[in-house]
Parts: C-alpha cells; sequence; structure tokens
C-alpha cells in the first residue's frame, strides 16, 4: 500500500469515528488504564502547534504582499467583512432556533436534577439560588471593547510569539506584509522565498503528522473519558444532543456552500473536506488546521492559493462562528433550567452578545473560551457561575464540535470570499 492510500485511509471520516468510539469504549470499561495513554495526544497536539505559529506568520505575510502587488485588497477585504458578519449572524440563528425548538433545559427528570445539584453543589430544583457567603463578592470581571482592541496590538513581537498568541501574531503579520508590499521586489524577493520555504515546509509537516491520526485520537478520547467518566455526560446529555444538532445543521450548510462554490461533484468536495474534519475532531485547534485547510481549498478544490493562504488564518482568527454557536446554545440552556421565560428582544440580546463574545475568545482556547458564556448571561441576568461546572463536564465533546463548526464554517466562508475556481 503506498502513501498515498495510507492517507487517504486515516482521513476517512469512519476511521476517525470508530478511533473516537474504541477510544470512548476503552476509556469507560478500564478507565485507571486509559487516562495513561492521554501523554501520546499531549505530544501530538504540541507538535502541531509547534508548527502553527511559523506557518501562519508566513503564509499571511507572503499572501499579503503578493496580494498587495497584484492589487484588489480593498475589495477583498470589504467582501471579507461582509461574509463575516453574515456568518456571525446566521449561526447565532441556527443556534437559538435549535434550542428554542429542542428546548433541552426543561421537563428534565427529578434525577437529572438530582445529578445536576450534586455536581455543582447546590440544588438547581429549588427556587432559592442563592448563597450566603461571608465578606463581599468580587464584581464580575466584564470584557470591554478598549481591552479586545488592547489585546491585538503586540508591543512585544517576539513575546508574542513565546507566549503562543495567535491573535497578536496575526495583526503583526498583517502589517508587516502590508510593508514588504511596498517594498521594490529586487530587495523583497529574497524573504519571499524564505517565507515560501516555511510555508511549504510547515505544510509537509502537517501531513507527516497525520499518518498516526486514529491512534493519537484514540488515546486521547479514552483519556478523557476516563477523567471524566460517563456521570456528567449522562446528566447534561439534552445539551450536548442539542448542540450536536445545531452543529451539524451549520456543517452540512456548510459544506453545500463549499460544494456550489467549487464546481466539484458533491464527493469530491466531502473528499476534499476529510483532512479538515478530522484534524479539527482529532486536536479540537482551529489554528493547527490551517496547513489542511488551505490544501483543500487551494490544491483539491481549485480557489485562488494566493486567496487562500491569506483569508484561512483570517477567518480562523477572527471568524468565531465554533465560540458563537455555542455561547447562544448555552445560554438559552441555562434560561430554560433556571425558568426564565425568554422575549424576543431577550433572544436578540443572547445573539447579538455571543456574537461579540465570539470575537472576544480570538485567540482562545478550550475551558477560557467557555467561561465567556458568563459574558453573555451576564446581558440576561443568568447565575452561569453555577452552572459553569456542567459545561466543564460536558467540554471535551462540546470542543470538539465547537472547533468541527469553526473549521468548515471558516472553509465556507473563504469559498464565498475567493471567486469561482475554473472548470477544469
Amino acid at each position: 500500500m503506498d502513501a498515498k492510500k495510507i492517507y487517504a485511509f486515516v482521513l476517512n471520516p469512519w476511521v476517525i469515528i470508530g478511533s473516537l468510539g474504541l477510544g470512548f469504549l476503552v476509556g469507560t470499561l478500564w478507565p485507571q488504564q486509559a487516562i495513561g495513554l492521554g501523554v501520546f495526544g499531549d505530544i501530538y497536539v504540541d507538535l502541531l502547534k509547534m508548527i502553527t505559529l511559523p506557518f501562519m506568520v508566513s503564509a499571511v505575510i507572503f499572501s499579503l504582499q503578493r496580494l498587495f502587488r497584484e492589487g484588489g485588497t480593498g475589495q477583498l477585504l470589504g467582501r471579507l467583512a461582509g461574509v463575516f458578519l453574515a456568518f456571525s449572524i446566521a449561526v447565532a440563528i441556527i443556534g437559538a432556533l435549535t434550542l428554542l425548538i429542542v428546548r433541552p433545559g426543561e421537563n428534565l427528570s427529578s434525577e437529572t436534577m438530582k445529578t445536576f445539584g450534586e455536581i455543582v453543589g447546590n440544588d438547581l430544583a429549588s427556587s432559592d439560588t442563592a448563597m450566603s457567603l461571608k465578606g463581599t463578592d468580587e464584581p464580575r470581571k466584564q470584557v470591554t471593547f478598549s481591552e479586545v482592541l488592547l489585546s491585538l496590538v503586540p508591543a512585544n513581537i517576539f513575546s508574542a510569539l513565546a507566549s503562543g498568541d495567535t491573535l497578536k501574531a496575526l495583526v503583526f503579520a498583517m502589517l508587516f506584509g502590508l510593508a514588504v508590499g511596498h517594498v521594490p521586489s529586487r530587495i523583497s524577493d529574497g524573504l519571499t522565498h524564505s517565507l515560501e520555504t516555511i510555508y511549504h515546509s510547515c505544510q509537509t509537516l502537517v501531513r507527516w503528522l497525520n499518518f498516526p491520526l486514529p491512534l493519537v485520537l484514540f488515546c486521547m478520547s479514552a483519556a478523557q473519558l476516563g477523567k471524566t467518566g460517563v456521570g456528567p455526560l449522562q446528566a447534561m446529555m439534552q445539551f450536548v444532543v442539542a448542540f450536536f444538532i445545531a452543529s451539524v445543521i451549520i456543517i452540512v450548510a456548510a459544506a453545500i456552500i463549499i460544494w456550489r462554490r467549487s464546481n466539484n461533484s458533491f464527493g469530491q468536495t466531502l473528499d476534499a473536506l476529510r483532512g479538515p474534519f478530522a484534524l479539527a475532531l482529532a486536536t479540537r485547534s482551529s489554528a493547527t488546521c490551517m496547513p489542511v485547510m488551505i490544501e483543500s481549498l487551494a490544491d483539491r478544490l481549485g480557489f485562488a492559493r494566493s486567496r487562500v493562504e491569506l483569508l484561512v488564518p483570517l477567518s480562523v482568527s477572527l471568524l468565531r462562528v465554533g465560540p458563537v454557536v455555542y455561547y447562544v446554545c448555552a445560554t438559552l440552556f441555562i434560561a430554560q433550567l433556571y425558568g426564565r421565560d425568554l422575549t424576543f428582544a431577550d433572544v436578540s440580546i443572547v445573539m447579538g452578545a455571543s456574537v461579540l463574545a465570539g470575537f472576544a475568545s480570538a485567540g482562545m482556547t478550550g475551558l477560557v473560551t467557555v467561561s465567556l458564556v458568563g459574558m453573555t448571561c451576564a446581558y440576561l441576568g443568568l447565575p452561569f457561575e453555577a452552572a459553569f461546572i456542567l459545561f466543564l463536564a460536558v467540554d471535551p465533546i462540546c470542543d470538539m464540535l465547537r472547533t468541527l463548526v469553526l473549521v468548515i464554517g471558516n472553509t465556507a466562508a473563504v469559498s464565498l470570499i475567493c471567486p469561482k475556481p475554473l472548470k477544469i
């Protein structure tokens, strides 16, 4: 079996899902032994993170320089802003409609409510949700617009690179790429060739790291379920199912958009999305999926590489469709859990706050992303602190869905911004 067939096999969705299911089974039956497998997943994710920043910086600088010399930068950025806004609103509406139709936080069984009470250390079934503590409560930390702006500016680019701050590195790369575009070609050609070498080397490394993907996914899923157990998952099952439904709707819609834009058959489109789909499931990191997203769009679907190499890092960093739909679903679930009746205006506020929280989540991962649900709950006066541990317990599964929505959704957004490829 040659390397191409092996590569296609390890990225087969059924192989990925099978590895995930087998890992969950092992984590359920032998939790203590499964926890020890987590080290392989940690090493794998660290190897991918090692590649992410040099890949993103070289791709953005190289593509911006080329785009500036070809012209049309202003028109491209204007279209980008429109698509980003439309996608953010669309996923927020899908999330809200799903939660309002499925209503996972209502009519829960007494056993489920008892489990909730055990997890959060409070009785959510009672009407008394206040706790009396000595001393004064610290004011809730709010993310202001000025803080968001300050988080974009890299005071020290080497410090940002060392700490893995993707958003600040992206801002530096964009500004530096625009500046390099103004430098005469006879001076900047050496840098251009160096950046292109780094870019292609990083893509090659990611392709090599895809080969052990099913084994790594098995180890990661087994270790995660070995740590958390199945109790929290059973208690939050209705929320997970509702969020899964919203995520599937968005992913299917995104795949259809890519298909209609790519001038390929639907089967070819799904085949091209194997890489991003598999890597998003395995790593739960949208940044590490950028090389395979670019490969899928440019090499497999035929979109202009000069546009794709610029737009993929921008979309992954700024178009946070995964967190946006999660914030909408989580906030409405908490409202239903506490029996809060919501008006149309309340739901609209939740959607608008979720879009803002999604932008604020740029550069964040994991549980830090989940904590911003408190920002959306604050607009309705909902007590997120007590429910935080509930979302913490099922976040490994929700994080997979968030990353899948972000990666496939952003791939669709880039396909809308780029010109349609010509039929071969």
